[in-house]
């Protein structure tokens, strides 16, 4: 009886093995139509070559007949579209709009961090605008601290993060780290799990970045609060946003949804300081779902408030004051003001 039961449990275990691996070859081919649609296509052929790449796959597995061989047909497929979609280079030469026409680079003398192109764009619509990019100078020994923007434009699980360092009393550096589109080119969530933006890091005026999402974007919610990094800390991540920066104007990068986002990128430049926020770490789940970042970074003692996290949340909205501020010399005094943190 023993016996029988023990080789009953190896067939159903080894059942299991089988479905679970072509569960995951069945991902894998899906993934690999995928990338030739978006990524390996010429534009007139982008429902060709997926499709035919498809076709010939199921024709091989039919002759192969075999349950390996049909297994490593499928792989090899994979295997072969994954080499090209890895042979594709990300370039800093392309028609780029104009928001995303200049890239961010900084000169480190000392005590004093000169910013190149940093971006200051005048909206008059969400796409009516005019750029300048400026040089902005700052000195590392004024830095104080860091507050965290983030906005939400749909689901509570996602959102997109924006941090901004304060010098001295009333001047802050915010940063982004964004898609870089070109002309014609809008962000897209699948297209963004694939080879389609390049990665760019924006510096600019709080009047350009939070604006921007706060006054001119339609469904937008912006919540503004306030960390609890010191003047040390915050000096060592501005100086890796500032070296990451001028790597990325000599060696373009892909952006991906998944592995390479404004989020994950914030949690590289944090790991790069040695000192990771109190009760995180780089492999947290919500670093991907990162719309629930701000109650757990809050709940251990990352931000500034000692208010339940449900009320600090209602009073770091700053979307009716940034549009009353608008493009007030004080926008950034005014969308603090009387904000637990910020007293």
């Amino acid at each position: 009886m023993g016996g029988h039961d023990s080789v009953s449990w190896k067939r159903y275990l080894r059942r299991v093995g089988i479905g679970l691996a072509w569960l995951l070859l069945a991902g894998v081919t899906l993934w690999a139509t995928a990338a030739l649609y978006f990524d390996l296509s010429f534009p007139r052929l982008r429902i060709l070559t997926p499709l035919i790449y498809l076709v010939v796959i199921l024709v091989l597995i039919y002759f192969a007949r075999r349950r390996l061989p049909r297994m490593a047909v499928c792989l090899a497929g994979f295997l072969v579209v994954l080499a090209c979609w890895l042979s594709l280079k990300p370039s800093n030469d392309r028609n780029w709009q104009a928001d995303n026409s200049e890239t961010p680079w900084a000169e480190i003398d000392g005590d004093q961090a000169t910013i190149h192109n940093f971006r200051n764009c005048d909206y008059r619509t969400e796409l009516d605008y005019t750029c300048a990019w400026l040089t902005k100078t700052v000195l590392l020994s004024q830095l104080r601290g860091i507050d965290l923007f983030v906005t939400y434009w749909g689901s509570a699980w996602i959102a997109h993060p924006i941090v901004s360092f304060q010098f001295g009393d009333n001047d802050h550096v915010a940063a982004s780290i964004e898609t870089r589109d070109e002309i014609g080119e809008g962000y897209s969530a699948i297209r963004g799990f694939f080879r389609q933006y390049e990665l760019l890091y924006v510096l600019a005026d709080e009047r350009d970045l939070v604006r921007l999402r706060s006054n001119y974007r339609t469904g937008e919610d912006v919540y503004l609060f306030h960390t609890t990094a010191g003047p040390d800390w915050s000096r060592r991540l501005f100086l890796e946003y500032l070296h990451h920066a001028n790597y990325l104007r000599q060696h373009p990068q892909w952006y991906n949804a998944a592995t390479d986002n404004c989020t994950t990128n914030i949690f590289t430049q944090i790991a790069a300081t040695g000192q990771l926020p109190a009760g995180s770490s780089l492999h947290d789940w919500w670093i991907l779902l990162n719309g629930r970042g701000p109650e757990i970074l809050y709940n251990h003692g990352n931000f500034a408030g000692d208010l339940p996290f449900t009320d600090l949340l209602k009073r770091a909205y700053i979307n009716p004051v940034a549009r009353t501020a608008n493009d007030a010399p004080d926008f950034s005094q005014r969308i603090r003001a009387g904000r637990p943190g910020f007293e």
